[in-house]
């Protein structure tokens, strides 16, 4: 292994297990959202709108994003946690194995759903939205998370079809 990989790991490994901490964190506020979501008229006064049929939209609009919020914190975890396993195989020297081939096609295939979960999340913005309130939820179409996800999918074939061929030669030797 060699010396910037001695470094690199375990600020690698204390960042990961920080933002698991912070997920969770998320999570919990989220859910306290949700649960002890201040009334209707609470809502409608610190956001300074109008009793009308809009204003029930986008309240239920807004509630359905935290819900959908909740959602992508399970989703967080499988990535960190798979990264945490990773990193562990970096560090005994040995990251060419099938799981992590495995771990790389669990987070491609989670990073979809958070791609498609943004898109949701869109969805919803523009839905609610309206001229006497805007809702920008920042969720615009991401060129860079779409390529993520493929150099992900691309990356766990490689992990995969690379620890084939190790076992293979292995086998002749």
């Amino acid at each position: 292994m060699s010396r910037s990989y001695s470094a690199a790991l375990p600020i690698a490994c204390a960042l990961l297990r920080l933002l698991v901490v912070l997920n969770w964190l998320l999570g919990a506020a989220i859910l306290v959202l949700l649960v002890v979501m201040p009334h209707r008229e609470w809502i409608i006064s610190a956001l300074h709108l109008s009793p009308s049929p809009d204003t029930e939209r986008l309240i239920w609009g807004l509630r359905a994003v935290a819900m959908l919020g909740l959602v992508t914190i399970p989703i967080n975890h499988l990535i960190l946690t798979r990264l945490l396993a990773m990193i562990e195989t970096v560090r005994v020297g040995d990251p060419f194995v099938a799981a992590n081939a495995k771990r790389l096609q669990a987070i491609a295939w989670a990073l979809l759903a958070l791609q498609l979960l943004g898109g949701a999340i869109w969805l919803i913005g523009r839905t609610i939205s309206t001229p006497a309130h805007p809702v920008d939820l920042d969720t615009s179409f991401s060129v860079n998370g779409w390529l993520a996800v493929l150099l992900t999918f691309m990356l766990a074939r490689v992990f995969a079809e690379g620890t084939r061929m190790r076992d293979d030669l292995e086998g002749t030797v």
